[in-house]
This record gives structure tokens, sequence and C-alpha cells, in this order.
């Protein structure tokens, strides 16, 4: 067989052997850059996926903070009244019986008037000594005795408070310290929950929006913190002494207005919210 290769046969072998190892480089080249290629692209194709299921994910865990308030208005239900009188004289003993007929007729009339027994206590007493004293401020000897006694009234029963003020005065009370309304605990605790309810629908409304407004919907409630609630009483009337009435030309058969008011109730809540 090697007798048969002549000089020309060899040397176009000599030539094909290196192109034949080029084209099988180049051949493998190819499908090397083809199989690299489909792997590329599997593995784009693999990550879009995964940046689909982090955004759905992300669009679950999507929270809203919002709060919410809620106010409600009161008739108070209930009243304190504080009335006192005030007497002064030479002696302590004087001054405390001059004080004490006061008082007596001050407690009866009123009980006459409808308040009850266990409406009504001694709040504060007192006697003090009155004193002369120098154009310097020395103090001199003791020039008589004052006494205070005040009652303090806790009632139910607002519509007699302006006829409780005018029997209290016309009976000897000088001094009315203070007229509070209010609302009983129970009502206020009633209140406050309804409010509780009103304030997180008032937040859940807000975080609707919110979520609307990014194409998503609220799914749930993460959590809830109320803040807490406050109580505006009515501003009480100022108080009132007889001696300033009758020279404002008040008289006796003239019915003191007292007005309740309301009490402002308000509750408010912090509230997060998951959309998706």
């Amino acid at each position: 067989m090697a007798d048969n290769l002549t000089p020309f046969t060899l040397k176009h072998l000599g030539n094909a052997v290196p192109s034949a190892t080029i084209f099988l480089l180049v051949f493998f080249l190819c499908m090397s850059f083809f199989f690299q290629f489909n792997s590329a692209i599997a593995q784009n194709s693999t990550g879009n996926v995964s940046v689909n299921s982090n955004s759905d994910m992300t669009n679950v865990n999507s929270t809203v903070y919002t709060t919410g308030s809620a106010i409600s208005r009161l008739a108070p239900d209930r009243v304190v009244i504080s009335i006192g009188a005030e007497t002064t004289d030479k002696t302590a003993n004087d001054a405390l019986s001059l004080n004490s007929g006061l008082m007596n007729n001050i407690t009866s009339e009123l009980r006459n008037h409808g308040l009850r027994s266990n409406e009504t206590r001694t709040s504060s007493f007192n006697i003090f000594p009155l004193y002369n004293y120098t154009e310097s401020g020395t103090r001199l000897n003791v020039s008589g005795f004052t006494v205070t006694n005040t009652v303090q009234i806790e009632s139910s029963n607002l519509n007699n408070v302006s006829q409780w003020i005018d029997t209290a005065v016309a009976s000897g009370a000088n001094s009315i310290n203070s007229i509070d309304f209010s609302v009983s605990e129970k009502r206020l605790e009633d209140t406050r929950s309804k409010l509780i309810t009103d304030a997180i629908d008032n937040a859940k409304q807000k975080a609707e929006a919110a979520a609307s407004a990014v194409q998503l919907n609220v799914i749930g409630v993460k959590s809830i913190i109320v803040d807490g609630s406050t109580t505006v009483p009515p501003l009480p009337p100022q108080p009132f002494f007889r001696e300033a009435a009758a020279a404002q030309g008040g008289t006796a058969s003239s019915s003191t207005p007292i007005l309740a008011g309301e009490q402002e109730v308000s509750v408010s809540v912090s509230c997060i919210f998951t959309m998706g």
C-alpha cells in the first residue's frame, strides 16, 4: 500500500490534514458557542421568573401605615356644685355660731327642694383670725375671726341646678365656688368602645385610598395601636358671689341661668394594614 503512494499523493495528504483539523476546530467552537448561547437564554428566562416571584411577594408583604380618629359629644349627666358661707365676728365662737346657723338653713332648704342627703357632704371648713396691721406691715392685735364652711353637692339631677343655687343664695350662701358638669364613667367607657371601632374604620378608609392609588387592595391588618382617648369637659361657669350679683342688679326672683353644655370625647388609633 505504501508503495502505491506517490509524492503527489503524500503532498496533498499533508495539506488535507491541517484543513480537516481547522474544520473540526471551527465546528467545535461553533457548537460550544451554540450551547453557551442556549444556556444563557435559559438562565435569563429563569431570572425573569424569579423577579416576578419576588415582585409578587413584595406586593403581598406591602404595608401601609395610617392613623384614624373619631369624636363624639355627650350631654353631661353628673354635676358637682360647691356652695359655701363665710362669716366674720369679734370672737371665734360668734363667727362660728353665725356660720353654723347659715349652713344649717342652707342645707335644710336644699333638701326641701329635692336634694338628697347622700348627695351632699362638707368639703372644707376653716376658722382663722383677722389681725390689725400698722402702715409698715407689722402685725398687731386680733381684730376678729372668720369662719368658712363649704359643702359639695354631687347629683345626677341636672334639672335642679339653677333652683339649688337660687335657694342656697336666698338661704345665706355667699359663695358658689364651682359648678362642674361631667359624664358618668360607664357612659364614657361605652362611648370610647364605639369610638375605637369608628377610628379603626377611619384608618382603614385612608389605607384603602392609598392602596387603590398603587393598584393594590387592603387584604389584612398587621397591627392596631389605640393611642388613647381624650375627654374635654365643658367650661365651668365662673364663681358666683352674692355681693357681685347684687351690685349688678340681680334679684331673688331671677332664675340663675346654668348651661350644662356638652363634653367632647375623642379616640385615635394607629394601624398598619397589609396590601396585595
